[in-house]
């Protein structure tokens, strides 16, 4: 694993620290890799959901779509 340094205000290391003893990390790094990885996860969903919206739909969304939607959901909570 690689290291990397960072320099923080007071203020920071301190709401870090207390985020660590508060929510059970077992140390700094752990606690700064959750962050990481959740804003991977935020920007790869932000990038889906661009590509979604620049996307041609599959489907119309009409009435119809809905019906039949709202029929399977029913169906599925059934079983």
């Amino acid at each position: 694993m690689n290291t990397m340094n960072i320099s923080l205000p007071a203020s920071l290391k301190s709401f870090v620290d207390e985020q660590v003893t508060g929510r059970g990390y077992g140390s700094c790094s752990a606690y700064i890799r959750e962050l990481i990885r959740h804003d991977q996860d935020r920007q790869h969903l932000r990038s889906l959901l661009l590509d979604g919206g620049e996307s041609d739909p599959a489907v119309t969304a009409d009435t119809t779509y809905f019906e039949t939607l709202r029929a399977r959901v029913r169906r599925h909570s059934t079983e």
